[in-house]
Parts: C-alpha cells; sequence; structure tokens
C-alpha cells in the first residue's frame, strides 16, 4: 500500500474519482465535490455537538475516505446492543433525524458527505434531543466495505439518492451490483434495504439491480420489490419540492436473503 499524503484534504487522483482503495479506488463516487456555507445555527450545533455525534472515523487519502483497516464497534460508540439502521446520503437530516426521536429504542447511523447537511443534521437531533443518532462523513462504499461489521445492521436506507439523469453520468449511481454485494455485506440475514427516488428511470434500474443479486428477494412476495412508503420515512422537503413539479417517488424495500442454508 502507497503512503498516506500528509494532507488528507488532497490527492493526485482526476477530478471525479474519490481515491481509495481496494475495489472502489478508480469507481466514479456517486457524489460531486463542493463546498457550502453553514448558516449561523448550523456551525453552532456543530460547534456544541459535532463531536459528541459525528465519528471520527480515520481516513486513508481522501476527505471521505476510510482506512480500510478500521472497523466501527457500533456498541461501544451508542454504549448498548440495538437493532441498527444505517441511512445512505442523509440530506439534510429530516428523515434520520424523525425516526430517532420516533424509535428511541433504534440505534441510527447516519452517511453524508457534506459538512452543511451534517451540521443541518445535529441541529434537528439537538431539538429532538435524540441520543441514538450518530454521523459519518465518508463515501459510503467505503463504510460498507470495511467500516461497519458484517452483519451487524438492521435496515439500510438509501432515500433519494442523486439519479444523475444524463447517460454520461450513470456510472455515478449509487445503487450497482458492486454496492448491492456490500449492502448485503452489512446487513443481517433478514434485514431489509428501503429505497426511494422520484425519478422512475432510476426506480426501475434499482428494480433490475437489486432484483439480479442473489442476496435480495422483495419485501412483500410476488411484487418487483414496490411498496407503499413506509411509516418511518417522513415527507421531507427534498420531496415535496419534487411534488410541487410532478415528480412523485417509488418506494422500494428488499429483504436480505439468508444463504448459510
Amino acid at each position: 500500500m502507497s503512503a498516506t499524503p500528509a494532507d488528507p484534504q488532497t490527492s493526485s487522483v482526476p477530478e471525479g474519482l474519490e481515491p481509495a482503495y481496494g475495489t472502489f479506488r478508480t469507481e466514479p463516487v456517486s457524489f460531486i465535490r463542493r463546498s457550502g456555507r453553514l448558516s449561523t445555527g448550523q456551525a453552532n450545533a456543530l460547534e456544541r455537538s459535532g463531536e459528541r455525534l459525528i465519528i471520527d472515523v480515520p481516513r486513508a487519502i481522501a476527505r471521505t475516505s476510510v482506512d480500510p483497516g478500521f472497523e466501527l464497534d457500533v456498541a461501544a460508540v451508542f454504549g448498548r446492543r440495538a437493532p441498527l439502521v444505517v441511512e445512505v446520503g442523509t440530506g439534510m437530516g429530516e428523515c434520520v433525524a424523525a425516526a430517532a426521536a420516533a424509535r428511541r429504542d433504534v440505534d441510527h447511523i447516519a452517511l453524508e458527505v457534506y459538512l452543511p447537511g451534517l451540521a443541518q443534521t445535529i441541529l434537528r437531533a439537538e431539538r429532538e434531543d435524540v441520543t441514538n443518532l450518530r454521523l459519518v462523513q465518508a463515501n459510503a462504499p467505503e463504510v460498507f466495505a470495511t467500516t461497519l461489521p458484517a452483519g451487524s445492521a438492521d435496515e439500510v436506507w438509501v432515500f433519494f439518492p442523486d439519479p444523475w439523469p444524463k447517460a454520461r453520468h450513470h456510472k455515478r449511481r449509487l445503487v450497482t451490483p458492486s454496492f448491492a454485494e456490500l449492502v448485503a455485506r452489512v446487513l443481517r440475514p433478514g434485514g431489509v434495504w428501503r429505497l426511494a427516488t422520484d425519478w422512475r428511470p432510476y426506480a426501475e434500474e434499482m428494480i433490475e439491480v437489486i432484483g439480479a443479486s442473489p442476496d435480495f428477494e422483495p419485501l412483500e412476495p410476488g411484487t418487483d420489490g414496490t411498496v407503499a412508503r413506509f411509516d418511518g420515512r417522513v415527507l421531507t422537503s427534498f420531496e415535496a419540492k419534487g411534488l410541487r413539479a410532478g415528480r412523485e417517488a417509488t418506494d422500494l424495500a428488499f429483504r436480505r436473503r439468508d444463504r448459510r442454508s
């Protein structure tokens, strides 16, 4: 393994690629580099509670990478053993903060690469006074590949990932056969992968990708994985904006098969 640069914020990897070890060294990530200014409220929330709520993971090379030798001790993070939900791309935290408040017996880990989203999620967590929510600023495939222990999650949520609608950008889409393998690694047998998108072509691709995986089956037998919205997925401002533009969400849910038998 090559030496890690002294500055983890920089690398020699071409623009559009996040440096990572192993499988994802040359795969495009599902997000683009961008910065955003924090509001005063977000900055204050980050100052007050960032150290408590953001899990400080060791980096590999890039600022959103994770050292592949690091594995998270989930029970130590939360100080207990409880069912675990992992949300990928938490955005502004509306869904995961509401879920953590509604189900305090369930622990939640939210993955988000953008600092304003992390800060806003922290602000919501403070308002809800939740202790069962933690955040990780990292590229999701790397977290699923090595950071989260195998079989540690009861549910994985991927709500409204970037659809990358232009054909030349489809390679950036998060839901791929390789990512399905990583989700299968992290989910316990019988665990549930929930997804939602308001981009119908992406929904069809999700159905095709996950339907072809030997690790998953539709949560509702006899369907292609399409389900009604479940109570834990609140209507977010992002989804509401899509509805005003005439885009209805498609919800999907798949169960992790137990292939040990």
